[in-house]
């Protein structure tokens, strides 16, 4: 017999020789591997590289910012006293001194300041340790006479440094020439103003000086010259180190920035045993598995040769072994048709229960044993075989000695003998559990069809409930998309009418749910009611519907089925003892068949006519048309300028002087938002604020007005203009913002010269924590409320307490009719009063004429604001008005 497994020591050798196939695939392997180790090795270092160099860039980035921004933020405070020196050419050393000290203060980085009439300093701020420089003759100077002529030839201001201070320390020189320009065009030069700024202040503000910046820098550019190497502030060590480079903007050159990591470039990085080891983990992957896939095939192939060799064997013993299968359950039985004999072996006897002592060989023994409804059949299959002389196959029952029966399936052929005799051969086998498998089988088929034929009906359901609404039973939106909308479904919409039930969320918080599913049940039954039943009624959304009209319709069929809808709605629905109110907003759009996907545009024309019916007081109906649409077009223009002209810079300040109204002296400004539109001029805030509102952007348009304001304060006091107060506007966006008093940081201004307007509209007497937060810190920092608008919303006398506001300011619409009307004189008079009781100024807007003046001041108003003395204007011209005084004129 051969040995059917190896033995321990044929496969010891099979193990130990591999072939010379098996070593060339592991060699290739991990050559692969080796040069697929160096290859991620130097793209790690290279990305490592990129990502050290782009995290220096970054911080280069922050630091060059700020740097180029306190430069110019220095330069441009003194280009601020330069051109008042311009428009004033005999001012004076109290004067200059008082302008200077603003202008330094303690959030820029100069020094000092000096001005040089005819090029000799007689000017200087502060005075203190600069007495030396009072008489410096820049013509005569010969350390700081070609600086100063370059400038004054040039005509442009020229930064020198950084060179040594007789003061001490280092410091960095801007000298502006100033020109006196005549009224007939021609200008004279009137000197230099000079201005140090101090080195180390601006290296530290800037952050350059700043321990835990994660960079080493090196500047050079002396003089602002971008082509002068020399370094003036770092490590030379750095220029020579492949760093990152870029440069800083002055107004008259640049400087050359350069900066590495704090320590050099790191030529290893952090993760470099990581990648080897994940490099040296994959070789193995792929190693291992090709080295045993190679000693599995060498084996593969020795067990192929073993198999063949014993192949020859098995083939001798299929015959015996076919034999000993086919007999281990199955009987063997034959006929002789000459004869009639009938051959069984003991196979057979057990399987139809035959005892040893019966004779089997007559063919009655076998007819016997059938079963009564299985006889006729089985002997009529058998008889058939043998008259045609071909196969036989039967499957029937017999009857065992106790009565049970047994599944016998039969098969034979005819034969003839070498001696000419026929013969029928065959077996049976027991097939009683076949049977009853397929029987079990075919009730497990039936039961399937069944439950196929449930889940069908299931599927259906859910499809059906997909596509309607549970609550009305109306199709819902996905319905409406793909049977009415969609440009291949059969319904082609001739117009659709967009329903949106008004009150309908005030029903729902205050009655329930319950409450709010009978309305939208009732809403439904009122659309079917009044639908044609052509028309196609959905439920799309909460508490909106949709009515698809597929029949020829016109305006008039239109109207009068939303007019319909919109009757049939108000009336009072019963709930509970309560009788619910609501109404309908109704959009009503007509298609445009020449469009290709007209359904999609239906509905977005009909919920744009909802949104117009809605905002033109609801309860009502709205036609689409292409004014509308133009108008949304129009809205959609105007919001991409306003953006536009954020990043333009277009938004600016207008000021409308506020008087005394018993001096008529200026006392304060309102800054009022405008719009500078590129191509339709000035713009009010009508024109812009709702769509800014939309946009969420009108908190920066507040802070934008607010910094110009402040800016043009400053030019104000430059030019010796002299208004206490300057008022802006503040949207409710930013009294609820918890980072206002952050954005307020870095202001400039005098405590109690500014003060921030709120509209009555917006405050609300319910306690809001974030507001009175920031109202308590506005006013540790300096700054008044005002309420606005007062007479207008719904303030309360309660809330005037709980805010205190330094003022409030009566509505031009109480303020102009006073003239006329005396009730309307008398309810100024009491808002007067109560402000007074409270200690709150009271200013009156809206003063047409010097008749309202007359009448605000015998009530008592102390401060007046109109139309009367000044319209909103330009911050130059408010100089030029302020000069001249014009309002005493109109008084």
């Amino acid at each position: 017999m051969p040995k059917p497994y190896l033995s321990r020591i044929e496969a010891s050798q099979i193990l130990t020789r591999p072939s010379l196939s098996s070593i060339a695939a592991v060699g290739i392997a991990l050559a692969v591997t080796v040069v697929a180790g160096i290859f991620a090795e130097v793209q790690n270092r290279s990305v490592h590289l990129q990502s050290a160099r782009v995290d220096v860039g970054e911080q280069l980035g922050l630091v060059r910012a700020r740097l180029e921004g306190n430069i110019n933020s220095n330069l441009q405070l003194v280009r601020g006293l330069v051109a008042l020196i311009a428009t004033q050419p005999d001012i004076d050393q109290d004067k200059f001194g008082r302008i200077a000290s603003s202008l330094i203060g303690k959030h820029s980085q100069l020094r000092n300041v000096a001005g040089a009439p005819n090029l000799v300093v007689s000017l200087m701020y502060p005075m203190k340790g600069n007495e030396k420089a009072i008489g410096l003759d820049y013509r005569t100077n010969e350390q700081q006479r070609a600086a100063a002529m370059r400038a004054v030839n040039s005509g442009e201001m020229v930064l020198a440094g950084p060179v040594n201070l007789l003061q001490g320390g280092k410091g960095f020189i801007g000298r502006f020439p100033v020109f006196i320009q005549y009224a007939d065009g021609s200008n004279s030069l009137w000197g230099l103003v000079a201005a140090v700024v101090d080195a180390e202040r601006l290296y530290a503000d800037s952050g350059l000086t700043d321990p835990d910046l994660p960079i080493d820098i090196a500047i050079s550019g002396r003089d602002a010259s971008v082509n002068d190497r020399t370094v003036f502030f770092g490590d030379d060590q750095v220029v020579a180190q492949n760093p990152v480079i870029s440069e800083v903007v002055l107004p008259t050159g640049r400087w050359k920035i350069a900066a590495i990591p704090r320590g050099g470039w790191s030529d290893s990085p952090e993760n470099t045993w990581y990648v080897r080891g994940l490099v040296a983990v994959c070789g193995l992957l792929i190693l291992v598995p090709i080295f045993i896939a190679s000693q599995l095939y060498d084996q593969r192939r020795r067990h192929i040769r073993e198999l063949k060799r014993r192949q020859v064997q098995m083939e001798r013993l299929s015959q015996r072994l076919k034999l000993a299968l086919d007999t281990s359950k199955i009987g063997i039985w034959e006929l002789n048709l000459d004869t009639g004999e009938l051959t069984w072996d003991g196979r057979m006897r057990e399987l139809y229960d035959i005892g040893e002592k019966r004779d089997t060989s007559k063919y009655d023994v076998w007819s016997e044993c059938l079963h009564p409804d299985d006889r006729e059949r089985a002997e009529q299959e058998y008889w058939e075989a043998i008259n045609a002389g071909g196969m036989y196959h039967s499957d029937f029952r017999i009857i065992l000695q106790d009565g049970s029966t047994r599944w016998i399936r039969a098969i034979g052929a005819v034969h003839t003998n070498i001696r000419r005799q026929r013969y029928i051969l065959g077996v049976n086998w027991d097939v009683s559990s076949d049977i009853q498998l397929k029987t079990r089988l075919m009730t497990a088929k039936q039961s399937a069809e069944d439950r196929n034929r449930e889940l069908e009906e299931a599927r259906a359901l859910m499809e059906y409930h997909s596509l309607h609404d549970s609550l009305t039973g109306l199709p819902n939106r996905r319905f409406l998309d793909q049977q009415v909308l969609d440009p291949q479904s059969g319904q082609k919409p001739t117009a659709l009418l967009h329903i949106d039930l008004d009150r309908f969320k005030h029903i729902n918080d205050t009655l329930g749910h319950a409450a709010g599913d009978s309305m939208l049940i009732h809403a439904a039954s009122v659309l079917n009611e009044n639908a044609s039943p052509t028309d196609f009624v959905a439920r799309i959304g909460g508490d909106e519907f949709v009515i698809a009209i597929t029949e020829p319709a016109d305006h008039s069929k239109l109207a009068a089925l939303a007019g319909r809808i919109i009757e049939e709605m108000r009336q009072p629905v019963p709930f509970e003892n309560h009788e619910c109110r609501f109404g309908v907003s109704i959009g009503i759009a007509i298609a445009d068949t020449s469009l290709r996907d007209y359904g999609r545009h239906l509905l977005v024309d009909a919920d744009i006519a909802l949104y117009r019916a809605k905002s033109n007081g609801r309860n009502r109906f709205e036609f689409f048309s292409d004014t509308l649409k133009s108008e949304i077009v129009r809205n959609k223009q105007v919001a991409d300028e306003i953006l536009c002209g954020l990043e333009r810079q277009e938004f600016l300040p207008y000021f409308q002087p506020q008087f005394d109204a018993r001096t008529l002296e200026v006392i304060g400004v309102e800054a009022l938002a405008r719009w500078d539109h590129p191509s339709e001029g000035i713009l009010l805030p009508d024109a812009f604020l709702k769509t800014a509102g939309e946009l969420n952007v009108v908190p920066l348009i507040d802070r934008i007005i607010l910094e110009r304001t402040l800016w043009q304060s400053a030019r104000w006091k430059a030019a010796g203009i002299d208004i206490p107060k300057m008022s802006v506007n503040v949207s409710a966006g930013r009294l609820n913002d918890p980072n206002l008093m952050e954005s307020l940081d870095g202001l400039s201004f005098e405590p109690g010269s500014l003060s921030f307007e709120l509209l009555e509209s917006i405050f609300l007497d319910e306690k809001n924590d974030i507001i009175a937060a920031n109202f308590e810190r506005l006013r540790e920092m300096g700054i008044d409320i005002e309420i606005d608008d007062f007479g207008t919303g719904y303030a309360s006398i309660v809330s005037l307490i709980h805010l205190r506001p330094k003022r409030l300011k009566i509505d031009r619409q109480l303020v102009i009719p006073i003239i006329r009307s005396d009730s309307q004189r008398r309810l100024v008079a009491s808002i007067i009063e109560i402000g007074q009781s409270l200690g709150i100024q009271v200013v009156a807007e809206g003063v047409e004429t010097m008749e309202h003046a007359a009448i605000l001041r015998d009530l008592g108003c102390d401060a007046l604001q109109g139309y009367a003395f000044a319209a909103p204007m330009p911050s130059d011209r408010l100089i030029d008005f302020v000069r001249k005084g014009q309002w005493r004129k109109a008084s």
